[in-house]
């Protein structure tokens, strides 16, 4: 786990503060465990954890200004201080407008900018500290610094609605940490905080400016292109590579028997159009794609594909033909790493604790199996269904563009895959009434279907359609809340509405945003739960300028059915990719819910074992014999909402894990141990006494 930590106090003579850090208990210097200074007084910033050398960069223009970037960034140093002098003005788009995925901190004289992402994969927390402001790029060490009790109301929107904003607000787990929004900036003004969006966003009533299709795509492909290219031309990192002897075993071998990654540049290989997409322009683009020569795979400058294959569950041969017709390239290297039962989502429910809770906990052994077997740098497609598709809620977008002559493809599709003539009359009325209702009233129905317990939708693929046509929708886990807690976040949400501008945005892509927000947030816990020392993960679907590329593509074209690998298709042939097998790019999410399925069989008696006494009972947020049943039942194959299950699976898990832990991520605090960030272990007693 690696993160940045600062803070800014409201003068610069407050007592015990100062380039080293504070003044702690018994007059111990306060500063982060495993930490190296970035700069000092008397708003010092530190850079926590394995950061590889070419990830921190400071460029100072002169004592008072200074900038910080943490990450892969294609900007050079000169960019750097050019954009160091534009941010003296109060600018701040451009700093988020290079290369690759990182976070920027400015310092101008005593006013900080701490920059987050647009997606939420890169987010910012802060609190009140010292008489002024802590941030941090985890909210975990802040916790720690302020000796935060838990959030029950924030855990409780978690389950209750995980996809609405309004619910979730800037909470974290920990009372007292904030969360900067996504395409927001924290600003520190001598300790003063406020928080500044840096991104236009699309009023309610302001049709989206018409874009060239073509011209579109076109730049999605530059912006893919130059996010792989950023990080094919950083320094390479090949830490320890040879792990040490063991008899009979070359280099390759000890690294994969101590879960050491291959040096080189690696990436996901399946039937999905997003991995393999970014596999093919890693491994066409000019440089040193793939392993070192004489280390790893012995395939030279190859770029290693991966490709997990789970033998527990089946039905995937169409998607490893795919692979393996793509891995004849003479520059890829194929790796088929084979799943079994111990490999299954709830196979392993130990782990390191994450920063926050999330569902991908329940399936981060599954991760760890396949990122095992990959490079030190490895590139994943996560993030391009959220920003290349369109969520069902665009189709209100295109009614109040008048533009309905664009929704006989996509409804038509739906009309197919039901069956029903009556699905187009369907889906058209639920458009309708979406573009036609208040963002107001979508928060006060939420809140009154949670009041009421009103939780039945509609199945299958127009269903789901159907149900996302809202401003708004309860989480899979509502179902399984008490009343108390559904009551606590229909409360929050009636206070959010009553606050409500307005014009918030459009429905559409109101809902986009904070689908990738909820995406973005989960794939930064399972990076921390599937972390393999000296590993990588690139995920360039969620880099600023792919995101801005994807969100200027017409909601016209992304509407249509198989937009995503159309899109990716054109990207490919405009960097000379044009050879694809038959099939490629068709979804297939069957194996994910059978594997969900048989793992809560596999696991029925720990999981039991887990709810005999839940945590969560305890915080009066669920009944733990109705979680038992439930388990029991999907294990059985009832028709219950698999997602559900892994929300209330994973928050109990990360719920223990805090409590099991020991140490602080500080110095200089009273009576604890020291815990170093990169393997943090949860306390006892943070239940009730604070994380």
């Amino acid at each position: 786990m690696r993160w940045l930590v600062g803070w800014s106090s409201t003068a610069a003579g407050v007592a015990g503060i100062g380039t080293a850090g504070a003044t702690g208990y018994d007059g111990e210097t306060l500063h982060p465990v495993g930490s190296q200074l970035l700069w000092g007084d008397p708003d010092p910033l530190w850079a926590v954890g394995d950061w590889r050398p070419d990830e921190l960069r400071v460029v100072k223009a002169d004592a008072d200004n200074r900038i910080a970037v943490l990450g892969i960034c294609g900007a050079s140093d000169e960019e750097l201080r050019r954009g160091l002098f534009t941010a003296r003005g109060g600018a701040l788009r451009h700093l988020t407008a290079w290369p690759g995925s990182y976070t920027a901190v400015v310092k101008v004289g005593r006013r900080i900018t701490v920059c987050g992402d647009l997606a939420g994969a890169r987010p910012v927390f802060h609190t009140p500290w010292a008489g002024g402001t802590a941030y941090a790029t985890a909210a975990l060490p802040l916790a720690d610094l302020i000796e935060a009790n838990l959030d029950f109301g924030h855990l409780a929107a978690l389950l209750a609605a995980p996809d609405v904003p309004a619910a979730l607000r800037d909470t974290t787990p920990y009372e007292g940490v904030r969360r900067v929004p996504p395409g927001h900036a924290l600003v520190l003004r001598a300790g003063v905080r406020e928080i500044a969006g840096y991104e236009p966003v699309a009023s309610l009533a302001v049709a989206a400016s018409p874009a060239d299709p073509d011209r579109a795509v076109d730049a999605v492909r530059d912006a893919l292109v130059e996010a792989v290219r950023t990080r094919l031309s950083a320094p390479r990192h090949v830490p320890d590579l040879d792990p040490g002897p063991v008899p009979g075993m070359g280099p390759a071998e000890r690294r994969a028997r101590r879960g050491m990654p291959v040096p080189g540049i690696g990436a996901d290989l399946s039937g999905g159009p997003a991995s393999g997409t970014l596999a093919l322009l890693a491994a066409g683009l000019p440089g040193r794609p793939g392993t070192l020569l004489g280390h790893g795979t012995g395939a030279g400058e190859r770029l290693l594909a991966v490709t997990f294959n789970d033998l527990a569950v089946g039905g995937r041969e169409a998607e490893l033909e795919r692979a393996g017709a793509l891995a004849a390239n003479p520059r890829l290297h194929h790796v088929v790493v084979t799943g079994a039962e111990e490999t299954l989502p709830y196979a392993d429910l130990d782990g390191p604790l994450t920063d926050e809770p999330g569902p991908s906990l329940v399936t981060a052994v599954r991760h760890r199996a396949r990122l095992a077997a990959g490079s030190a740098d490895h590139f994943t497609g996560h993030g391009a269904r959220q920003v290349l598709d369109a969520h069902p809620a665009r189709l209100a977008d295109l009614l109040m563009d008048r533009k309905r002559r664009h929704l006989v493809r996509p409804v038509a599709a739906l009309a197919k895959a039901d069956g029903s003539v009556m699905v187009p009359a369907r889906v058209y009325g639920a458009a309708r009434r979406l573009a036609r209702t208040p963002y107001r009233t979508g928060l006060e129905v939420l809140a009154e279907r949670l009041m009421r317990r009103h939780f039945d939708e509609p199945g299958g693929a127009v269903g789901a359609s159907l149900a996302a046509l809202t401003w708004a929708r309860p989480g899979p886990a509502a179902r399984w809340l008490t009343g108390e807690a559904l009551a606590e976040v229909s409360v929050l949400l009636q206070a959010e509405a009553d606050r409500s501008a307005t014009g918030v945005q459009r429905p559409g892509e109101y809902r986009a945003r904070a689908a990738l927000a909820r995406h973005a947030a989960d794939l930064r816990v399972l990076e921390q739960a599937a972390e393999i020392r000296s590993q990588r993960l690139h995920t360039p679907f969620l880099d600023n300028q792919v995101v801005r590329a994807c969100r200027a593509l017409p909601e016209a074209l992304r509407v249509q059915p198989g937009a995503r690998s159309s899109i990716l298709r054109t990207v490919l042939e405009g960097a000379g990719v044009t050879d694809l097998p038959p099939g490629w790019g068709a979804p297939s999410h069957a194996s994910s819910a059978a594997a969900a399925r048989a793992g809560l069989r596999v696991a029925a008696a720990p999981l039991q074992d887990l709810f005999a006494t839940p945590l969560l009972a305890d915080a009066g947020l669920v009944e733990a014999r109705v979680i038992r049943e439930a388990l029991r039942g999907a294990a059985t194959g009832d028709p219950l909402p698999l997602d559900g299950l892994a929300d209330l699976v994973s928050l109990e898990l990360w719920l223990h894990r805090l409590l099991s832990r020991r140490g602080t991520c500080w110095t200089g605090t009273p009576a604890r141990a020291r815990a170093v960030p990169s393997g943090i272990q949860p306390r006892r007693g943070a239940l009730a006494s604070g994380a």
